[in-house]
């Protein structure tokens, strides 16, 4: 029997109660889990190297992951040689901002998503591949890196709650300091948004705004509101987001730009959700217990 086939509560129970045993074969306590590829290896300006483990870490821990790493070569160097196989597995996560991967793997992971793979870019993610029209249309929503109008218009939610698309002419990606905010879910029937909390307070963290992209087949989960008093916009920005490419599912999470940021539960709960519903248009993770409310921020240990 598959993890497909597993009826719901079945499955969420297996969630939270497999653990890896370190007397087993890695075959063996692998064998059911969703087979994901973190691909890292150059961020500017964000910590992969504490990062990537720590999401391996948040995502075995669960019970429905088995977890390898793709790490490019240093940005610079002859990328020639990097040919994962995408193939091999349910989802790709990217942690990964440098350059261009070799044409034959840029095609093979085009196929890969649009064959139905799963992809779930975290964070600078989205600021990768400025010229890779594929990624773009993959993550929606991009910043920095010289992205501006040609890009595609800006998005962001208005005080009702409609998507917005401004063409207007400017740059894309900003963010101001640091800090705690409030998440509000604009999709609560959607599998991995299903079960929040409507607003959730997320813990210190970059407020990404003024992204811009192709935005096409995307469907907003959730924003946040960029405070003026954070050097933000005074809009809603979108925090959470999901896309189609061919028969592929994409998670885009604008979370996460550090260790502490990716310690929130909030985070931790909606990456595995999020990454699970990429690799399979479902989700069986349970919302947990600890699931941070409106006012109150909750560390995950």
């Amino acid at each position: 029997m598959t993890w497909k086939q597993l009826p719901p509560l079945f499955a969420v129970a297996v969630c939270w109660s497999m653990v890896p045993s370190p007397t087993l074969g890695q075959q063996q306590t692998d064998r059911g889990r969703l087979r994901v590829l973190i691909v890292d290896g150059h961020n500017p300006y964000h910590d992969w190297q504490v990062t990537t483990p720590l999401m391996n870490r948040i995502l075995e821990e669960c019970g429905r992951f088995a977890v390898d790493v793709a790490t490019t070569p240093p940005d610079g160097a002859d990328m020639s040689g990097f040919r994962p196989r995408f193939a091999d597995y349910d989802v790709v996560l990217g942690n990964y901002g440098g350059q261009r991967w070799p044409a034959e793997t840029e095609q093979e992971f085009v196929a890969f998503i649009a064959g139905g793979g799963g992809y779930v870019a975290v964070h600078a993610a989205n600021n990768a591949f400025p010229e890779w029209d594929a990624y773009n249309r993959m993550t929606g929503l991009g910043g920095w890196q010289g992205r501006n109008e040609r890009w595609g218009p800006y998005i962001y939610l208005d005080d009702d709650g409609r998507l917005q698309r401004d063409p207007s002419p400017g740059g894309g990606g900003h963010h101001g300091p640091q800090h705690e905010y409030q998440v509000r879910v604009r999709d609560s029937e959607h599998p991995i948004t299903r079960g929040l909390p409507s607003v959730w307070l997320h813990t210190k963290d970059e407020l990404y705004d003024s992204l811009r992209g192709p935005a096409q087949d995307m469907h907003v989960l959730a924003t946040a509101y960029s405070a003026p008093q954070y050097e933000g916009t005074g809009r809603h920005e979108p925090i959470l987001m999901t896309l189609s490419y061919g028969n592929g599912r994409i998670f885009h999470t604008v979370l996460g730009h550090a260790d502490y940021s990716m310690k929130c539960v909030g985070f931790v709960a909606t990456l595995r959700r999020g990454t699970e519903w990429a690799a399979t248009g479902e989700v069986t993770v349970p919302v947990p217990d600890n699931f941070p409310a409106a006012d109150d921020a909750s560390a995950w240990e």
